[in-house]
């Protein structure tokens, strides 16, 4: 089945181009191998052949096709109560899109339509999201515009292999939990074994940050602290301090790609089980930290055949 796709600039200047040389709709259809229909209706709807203007086109193209995607609705009723019954019972957006278009009963619809749908018309159902916030953060955008300079930035994906695949033990990522108090947690974990080490910082400063890192790290066997992986946060804008103090190496992650470092994220969802959001760490005692540290580290994995982090990163300990 073919597919429509839309004209691009490269192919409006040249429609330019052979407009000027007083080419017919044919000769420029056969050009651009499209159809005659097409170069017609995008000639006629840019004021004609004497006033079409390629860089005018594609500017209102574009307008066109925002406006045409900027409020999307589920415009059927049947639909509505769908969707909503499915939120209730606690389906993500993205699972009632996926089940609507699978059983091929209602229209198709996006994720994002839902999104949009219930933030513009069903705002009683954004309780029921699994993520919620009262208003939405518009899609593409990002809270903060640009990223800290970071010295000495090695990226991620200068990474070796061996790390890479987790292959060897002793390269870590690390990352901070925030609460809504000055504090907060400095969290480091090891990537082959999943152990983690925790510390409470006094503020998201990165002395602070890379002054926890070296207490809970440098007393570890040098075999076992080799290098960190971490955000573009601006707490870790002192990491050659680091690097020089335990004689390791740094990587970080693509700007907003946090995900490059899913050892240490995944772990921050299991410390929100007993720290969720919105706790104040200020409050939190070292012994509780120390608490939550020992229940990671003595947690099966499945990953590390039921085997607990502690097992594992002892026995590379006396090896």
């Amino acid at each position: 089945m073919k597919t429509y796709k839309h004209l691009t600039e490269e192919e409006r200047n040249l429609i330019v181009v052979l407009v000027n040389r007083n080419e017919s709709v044919q000769e420029i259809g056969r050009t651009l191998m499209r159809s005659p229909g097409t170069i017609c209706r995008e000639i006629k709807r840019n004021h004609g052949k004497k006033r079409y203007r390629a860089h005018l086109a594609q500017k209102r193209a574009v307008e066109k096709h925002h406006n045409a995607h900027k409020h999307k609705r589920l415009k059927t009723y049947a639909l509505q109560l769908e969707v909503e019954s499915m939120l209730k019972k606690g389906w993500s957006p993205e699972l009632i899109a996926g089940r609507i278009r699978k059983e091929g009963i209602l229209p198709t619809i996006s994720h994002e339509a839902i999104y949009q749908w219930i933030y513009l018309n069903a705002d009683y159902l954004i309780g029921y999201l699994v993520r919620f916030h009262s208003t939405r953060w518009p899609k593409g955008k990002s809270k903060h515009s640009r990223q800290p300079l970071i010295p000495n930035r090695v990226s991620i994906t200068e990474r070796p292999s061996y790390i890479n695949d987790r292959k060897q033990p002793g390269h870590w990522e690390a990352d901070l939990v925030i609460g809504c108090g000055k504090s907060a947690l400095q969290v480091a974990v090891e990537r082959k074994t999943r152990f983690t080490k925790l510390a409470i910082i006094p503020d998201k400063t990165a002395h602070s940050s890379t002054s926890a890192l070296s207490c809970i790290l440098s007393p570890l066997p040098k075999h076992l602290v080799q290098s960190i992986t971490y955000d573009n946060g601006s707490e870790n804008v002192q990491h050659t301090m680091l690097n020089s103090s335990l004689g390791i190496s740094s990587f970080f992650c693509n700007p907003y790609h946090s995900w490059e470092k899913g050892t240490v994220e995944n772990t921050n969802s299991l410390i929100r089980r007993s720290l969720p959001k919105r706790t104040n760490f200020d409050t939190i005692s070292n012994a509780d930290i120390l608490k939550v540290e020992s229940w990671l580290n003595n947690r099966p994995r499945k990953c590390l055949g039921f085997s607990t982090p502690s097992e594992v990163f002892n026995s590379h300990c006396c090896a």
